[in-house]
């Protein structure tokens, strides 16, 4: 038997291995925590001829053996199966903004988009090895500060020095521990990230929709086209239904139609578009903003959006929508916008309004000055400042008879005009004179399609509506009618709803304000709808502008 003595020093040794052990496993997770923290702090670039990738490790419980890929258009998430669980990846991919050029030209395929294997072998070996190197030295920074915290308690402690570990013994500990977290987060990232070891794959948002629904996106164009003979007959229809059972003050002579349209998002629905301007004789559209979805004008060139407008052969008025730019003073689709010849700019920039007069009928209107990617906090709050500045300016000017701007809280802080135009919403209402426009296009290619009963596996396509305004010879509204129909992505359209509406009713919504009085040509122009000068408006009168110089911004509002 053992004396008492050597009992205790056996217990004591074992306590003290436990202890390296733990002070190990300390040291080990530390190293790990410092790595991923450093490809956090310090990411990693790669990317192919088309895209670019910036990755980085994670911790999180939920990205545990999952490579992540975050993207505007939805996430992708790769979950991998292994017998040690892997730090997560996290690759957020941007594409370069070449691919949209050679989007815009003919027979360019997507798949011819895609990155070869080289390319990807390429991209993978110079991630792995940015990853490695960067894991390496966080780790490497915690092993060196917890070795000299060790080293600066050894000097300063009270404990004799025979009962501490050596420093040297430690500092080849720190590391064999370093150089052994290295190694196993390696082999097992490398061991885990296998092709064979992947075990789902999943995808949120229009990438999901994409894919469970994947030939539903392809010739949109080409199904506008089809989907024009179907359109032709719902107007005739709806025309000779108008004609038999509208009240006599609708039959009155008309001065100019106006197509309302918004939200178009990118889609290419023009022959749709053209198709309407043709049949309904419109002398002018009205775009209430939001022509593509992520700012940039090489999206809508890449979708023929100009294209499509220009072939309308009629002014196209248009206000910019918190989609249409990337930021507060992005002004790359709106200068774009400028160079289609039959465009109209509402307030073509910060200093200026532009007043269209069609037929007599006045239409102004102001830009959104929200911007997409925003914090899409305090929305309402954000549109005094514009709407108060175009009030502002046009304290001294006849009221027009439309005002156009792209959100619901930007017209209901201007109160004179004879209808106030909004779209954003994507459905339609009628407030008062507020006339709220759906989406043309149903949202457009990328917000088309929604789950249904929330579980994320049914889609169905939002109904796509547009609006024609008809002004009569008076200058006021004589009626509007709203057309609503569904399924013009997916090819099969149905029809859904048409409503005719006497526009006095709308125009009355609007109370009678004094104000001043201005000739414009053969017609005389009040800021009172009603007033007592007296106007009219003809198709003989053509189409005159007038151009207004902002005033100074208004501060209001938070």
């Amino acid at each position: 038997m053992g004396t008492p003595a050597g009992s205790a020093r056996r217990g004591t040794g074992v306590l003290r291995w436990v202890g390296r052990v733990v002070a190990a496993l300390v040291v080990f997770v530390a190293c790990n925590t410092g790595g991923v923290a450093a490809t956090t702090l310090f990411p990693v670039h790669a990317g192919t001829l088309n895209y670019d990738a910036t990755l980085r490790l994670s911790l999180d419980p939920a990205d545990i053996s999952t490579i992540t890929a975050p993207t505007t258009f939805g996430n992708i998430r790769l979950r991998f199966g292994g017998i040690v669980p892997a730090p997560g990846v996290r690759a957020e991919v941007q594409v370069k903004e070449r691919i949209t050029e050679l989007l815009s030209r003919p027979n360019i395929s997507v798949r011819s988009l895609e990155p070869g294997p080289l390319e990807l072998e390429k991209a993978a070996t110079d991630a792995a090895t940015g990853l490695a190197l960067r894991f390496a030295l966080g780790a490497l920074l915690v092993a060196a500060l917890l070795l000299g915290g060790y080293a600066v308690w050894r000097r300063q402690s009270a404990r004799p020095a025979g009962r501490a570990l050596p420093l040297r013994a430690v500092r080849w500990g720190t590391v064999a521990t370093w150089t052994t977290s290295c190694l196993v987060t390696f082999a097992v990232v490398a061991w885990t990230y296998q092709p064979a070891r992947l075990a789902t794959f999943s995808t949120t948002g229009i990438l999901g929709a994409v894919q469970r629904n994947a030939d539903l996106l392809e010739g949109v164009e080409t199904r506008a086209e089809q989907t024009t003979p179907y359109l032709k007959n719902l107007l005739a229809l709806s025309s000779a239904l108008q004609d038999k059972y509208a009240p006599q003050n609708l039959s009155s002579p008309v001065a100019a139609r106006f197509l309302l349209v918004s939200d178009i998002h990118g889609g290419n629905q023009y022959p749709l578009m053209r198709t309407i301007v043709q049949r309904e004789r419109v002398d002018a559209v009205i775009d209430a903003g939001d022509l593509v979805n992520f700012g940039t004008a090489t999206e809508a060139e890449a979708a023929g959006v100009f294209k499509g407008i220009e072939s309308l052969g009629v002014p196209y008025l248009f206000v910019k929508g918190n989609h249409d730019a990337r930021s507060d003073v992005d002004r790359e689709l709106l200068d774009r916008l400028a160079k289609v010849p039959n465009v109209v700019l509402l307030q073509p920039d910060d200093t200026t309004y532009r007043v269209e007069s069609i037929a007599g009928v006045r239409i102004a209107g102001f830009n959104d000055p929200r911007w997409f990617g925003d914090d899409n906090k305090d929305n309402a709050a954000k549109q005094k400042p514009a709407a108060d500045r175009f009030v502002a300016t046009m304290a001294d000017e006849p009221a027009p008879d439309i005002l156009v701007s792209h959100e619901p809280a930007a017209v209901e802080d201007v109160k004179r005009a004879g209808i106030r135009v909004n779209g954003h919403m994507h459905t339609a209402a009628l407030e008062g004179n507020r006339i709220q426009v759906g989406t043309f296009t149903g949202g457009g290619p990328f917000s088309h399609f929604v789950a249904e009963g929330g579980n994320g596996e049914e889609l169905t396509g939002q109904p796509s509506a547009f609006d024609i305004a008809a002004f009569g010879d008076d200058c006021r509204l004589a009626s509007l009618t709203r057309y609503q129909f569904r399924n013009v992505v997916e090819g099969r359209p149905a029809y859904d709803d048409v409503t005719l509406i006497n526009g006095s009713r709308i125009e009355s919504a609007a109370p009678p304000l004094p104000g001043p009085t201005r000739s414009t040509g053969t017609a005389t122009s009040t800021t009172a709808k009603g007033g007592s000068a007296a106007r009219s408006c003809s198709p003989d009168l053509g189409r005159t502008t007038e151009r207004i110089t902002a005033t100074t911004p208004v501060t209001t509002g938070p």
